[in-house]
């Protein structure tokens, strides 16, 4: 297998085969991301994908692999020409393949016809994984998403009824001290409009390099103490009406690890939280030196 540079992907498919589709991201803009700073976006040539097809189906049992995850950030951004062609040469090569994973930005979703979303969905698509960030249309435009609150539900709701499993991600502590209460509040009815199947809470990460580090040093964001990330989730919380949403806020960035599926485990979900929030003691959350992206 041949990859370019550093490869990221979803925490749920750390057991995945990382098939390298596209390079870097094709938005890249986004004021908290350092992941594909170094990288610019192109798409790989589809003999060279099949090649490394290849190269995996020669290394391991072909009957062994069962996901596989197309990289980069974001290759639903691909032609879905080619993006079908790798699906058929996955599920001909692997016979045991149970789905094909990949990121997607709102944009994305928005750029492909109904019709497109459907084919994949029908080739072996399975989870889209979309980055929504936040709620809030002021947030949005800050981080330099590219796309307004609008679009990122319309684009949500365009992969659902494809029939495509949709898991989408949130950032803890987006909008600082300030806008706390806005984040939760908007973010939280932006997800009841998707109503997504899977939900991924991130919590922000300041990286060096980036532009929302530079207004940190600036003195012109203020990232939210622990404490108070909990509290922002637990207003993000509160609110959900979703229907059935595996929750997951156990990432290595998160201070409190916490999961349950919505709207059962909602009460034990809050309550957990107002354990801590109650005695105020962050002993129990994740110190700053193990968390990570």
């Amino acid at each position: 297998m041949r990859y370019e540079g550093a490869i990221y992907r979803p925490p749920s498919e750390a057991g995945s085969l990382i098939l390298q589709a596209t390079i870097g991201c094709s938005h890249n803009q986004c004021t908290f991301c350092i992941s594909f700073m170094d990288k610019k976006y192109r798409e790989r040539d589809l003999e060279d994908i099949f090649e490394d097809i290849k190269t995996a189906a020669g290394y391991y049992q072909p009957g062994s692999i069962r996901r596989v995850f197309l990289a980069d950030g974001d290759a639903m951004a691909m032609g879905t020409h080619k993006l079908l062609a790798i699906l058929a040469r996955l599920y001909e090569t692997f016979p045991n393949l149970e789905r094909v994973s990949l990121y997607a930005t709102p944009q994305d979703l928005l750029d492909k016809q109904p019709q497109e979303l459907e084919d994949l969905k029908e080739a072996g698509m399975g989870i889209v994984y979309m980055g929504v960030e936040t709620g809030n249309e002021e947030l949005l435009a800050w981080i330099r998403k590219g796309v307004t609150r609008e679009e990122v539900s319309r684009a949500g709701q365009r992969a659902r009824e494809a029939g495509l499993v949709l898991s989408v991600t949130v950032i803890n502590g987006l909008g600082g001290t300030e806008k706390m209460a806005a984040h939760a509040r908007d973010t939280a009815t932006l997800l009841n409009e998707i109503d997504p199947p899977y939900l991924g809470l991130l919590t922000l990460m300041v990286c060096e390099g980036t532009p929302i580090a530079r207004q940190v040093q600036r003195g012109q964001f203020a990232v939210p103490s622990p404490l108070e990330m909990l509290l922002e989730i637990r207003m993000m919380l509160e609110p959900l009406e979703l229907t059935n949403c595996v929750f997951r806020c156990n990432h290595a960035s998160n201070y409190l690890p916490l999961r349950g599926t919505l709207p059962w485990d909602k009460e034990a979900l809050l309550q957990a939280l107002d354990t801590v929030l109650n005695q105020k003691d962050t002993r129990s959350l994740r110190p700053e030196y193990l968390r990570g992206l």
